[in-house]
């Protein structure tokens, strides 16, 4: 029997929210615009001569409920601790799809599920949010700079060695108001998320990609269903976008290949020009920053990853022999 009905998990952060109604959006627009076209074929399982139904399930994950910085908590990485409650719910037939952060995927897919689709990208540049305005070089020595990142730590650091480092969890808002509350000077979040939930005018500066790498993947919408679901594999490819999933193969090998974790001090962007893919990595040795940009076809993702990985590991090995 057909069905048009889906059900679509997610957290119940704001920012996790307001993806997901994005891909709901996305969802319903895009399957619209195919209802009208005389020439659209059914796909398979839903009925044409109806509109999708989505309905959003909210799911606590162990990171809503453990405030504790993530240094702390044992046993477990930033990544494990906002999809395995939701994963756990696909995998038992109670939702159909998840939309995650990119960023926050685990290197590896649990047997039975898939990173089905990669519908779009926001901005993936780190920003500074100041309490006064002031951009990072214009903050008074010792000034308090929030982040949970190891990646962005370095990064700050590299630029202003003055400064002091502060851990910093919860969600935008969270850390918005710790900031406004004058625990922090400036904290730093990333554009995409400020921009997803409409708070683009609290950003005091974008960082220049070359001097201050986002992480791999940032920015980037990944929905996730079960392997074997073909009925909504099928729905998903009407908003994958091509470009988007050759820029995170590029970026998750260049990941995968470091170990890359919010523990590890390793940054990725990519852009694709006509048939080119350009990757630029950064990756922080004992305080020693590396960066390099290598070029490779756009249909050999992982390869230009594996050169530009090599190219930082060639780098390092000179370092560790002077």
């Amino acid at each position: 029997m057909k069905s048009n009905k889906i059900i679509i998990g997610t957290r119940g952060s704001i920012l996790a929210l307001a993806q997901a109604e994005k891909v709901k959006e996305m969802l319903i627009k895009k399957y619209d615009e195919l209802r009208e076209n005389e020439n659209f074929c059914e796909i398979e399982g839903f009925d044409k001569k109806n509109p999708l139904e989505i309905e959003l399930k909210v799911i606590v994950t162990k990171g809503d409920k453990d405030l504790r910085d993530f240094t702390k908590i044992k046993g477990t990485t930033q990544k494990d601790l906002f999809v395995k409650e939701i994963e756990k719910e696909m995998l038992e037939n109670k939702i159909d799809l998840a939309v995650h952060s990119l960023k926050d995927m685990p290197q590896n897919t649990p047997e039975g599920l898939l990173n089905a689709c990669f519908p779009m990208r926001e901005d993936n540049r780190d920003v500074l949010v100041s309490k006064n305005g002031k951009k990072l070089k214009e903050l008074d020595e010792n000034s308090v700079i929030g982040t949970g990142s190891i990646r962005r730590e370095k990064e700050l650091l590299n630029l202003r060695n003055d400064v002091k480092i502060k851990a910093i969890r919860g969600n935008i808002h969270t850390r918005l108001k710790k900031l406004d509350d004058g625990e922090y000077d400036a904290i730093v979040l990333a554009a995409a998320g400020l921009k997803r939930v409409g708070l683009e005018n609290r950003i005091t500066e974008y960082f220049d990609k070359d001097s201050f790498m986002p992480a791999p993947g940032q920015g980037i919408l990944c929905i996730q269903c079960r392997e074997n679901d073909n009925k909504i594999r099928h729905l998903l490819k009407i908003i994958n976008d091509d470009e988007v999933t050759i820029m995170c193969k590029a970026e998750r090998e260049f990941s995968k290949i470091f170990d890359g974790g919010c523990h590890t001090p390793i940054g990725c962007s990519s852009v694709i020009e006509g048939n080119t893919l350009k990757l630029k990595g950064m990756f922080n040795d004992n305080g020693i920053r590396i960066f390099k940009e290598v070029e490779g076809n756009r249909e050999n993702p992982k390869e230009t990853a594996q050169k530009l990985a090599e190219e930082i590991k060639k780098e390092e090995m000179k370092n560790e022999k002077r």
